[in-house]
């Protein structure tokens, strides 16, 4: 496939993944991932990048307030177009959530976890979201972008992030539905891989899944940049694309 050149920002996928390939599953609770974990947050700022994209699950998992539920109907939707927020564009650092029918749950327009500055939450929807749910996103102060109609659109909210936020450098941290649609689109630049010395052999993800849901894509071909040993037994290998 001919490699994407439009305007938008690069695309780092950065996984802690097993010896395996899995980047879920038990090994994360074993004493020997634990310097694992502590390098992949570590090299996080290698990149330097302004915002680092999950999906909903990954979301669920620790970002975000849960889910939504049942919203109240509004007398005045806002226009199903993008809206974004100036107060949390002004802070320059995003957490990008893929969210196609909008669900998730937020406690303002910002998260800030652990060892890591606050970050603007932008929603990547569909146009299958509720307007009711766009109300919502506004008085939480969180901006969001419409990306595709049924199915997100990678290469169109890319092209929107680099647009309407200025963002040249983009971290692909989540799920492997999520990182196999981007790579689907031919959007992954460079792919980082930290490697815990531990197999999981359980039935986790790995760092790109093809669903049913979905089209399908092709094998694709990575070149080997360079590997590194970061701590004792953990490897960082990072690949990029011919």
């Amino acid at each position: 496939m001919e490699r994407n050149k439009r305007e938008r920002p690069f695309v780092v996928c950065h996984m802690l993944t097993s010896l395996d390939g899995k980047i879920d599953g038990t090994f994360f609770g074993v004493p020997e991932t634990v310097p694992a974990i502590k390098a992949y947050g570590e090299l996080r700022s290698f990149y330097g990048c302004q915002a680092t994209l999950y999906g909903t699950t990954t979301m669920l998992g620790g970002y975000a307030e849960g889910k939504v539920g049942q919203l109240p109907t509004v007398m005045s939707t806002p226009p199903r177009a993008d809206w974004v927020n100036p107060t949390g564009k002004a802070m320059g650092n995003f957490i990008v959530a893929v969210d196609p029918q909008g669900q998730l749950a937020y406690s303002g327009l910002s998260i800030e976890k652990k060892g890591r500055p606050a970050a603007h939450v932008i929603e990547a929807l569909t146009e299958q979201v509720a307007p009711e749910y766009l109300s919502y996103l506004q008085n939480q102060g969180v901006s969001y972008l419409l990306a595709g109609e049924e199915r997100l659109n990678c290469t169109l909210l890319l092209e929107k992030l680099h647009r309407l936020f200025g963002i040249n450098k983009l971290m692909l941290a989540g799920g492997g539905i999520v990182n196999g649609s981007f790579l689907a689109e031919n959007l992954v630049d460079e792919l980082s891989l930290v490697i815990a010395p531990v197999a999981d052999g359980g039935n986790g993800v790995s760092s790109f899944t093809q669903v049913d849901f979905l089209p399908s894509w092709p094998p694709t071909a990575f070149h080997l940049k360079e590997v590194q040993t970061v701590v004792p037994n953990v490897l960082w290998v990072r690949y990029t694309r011919p």
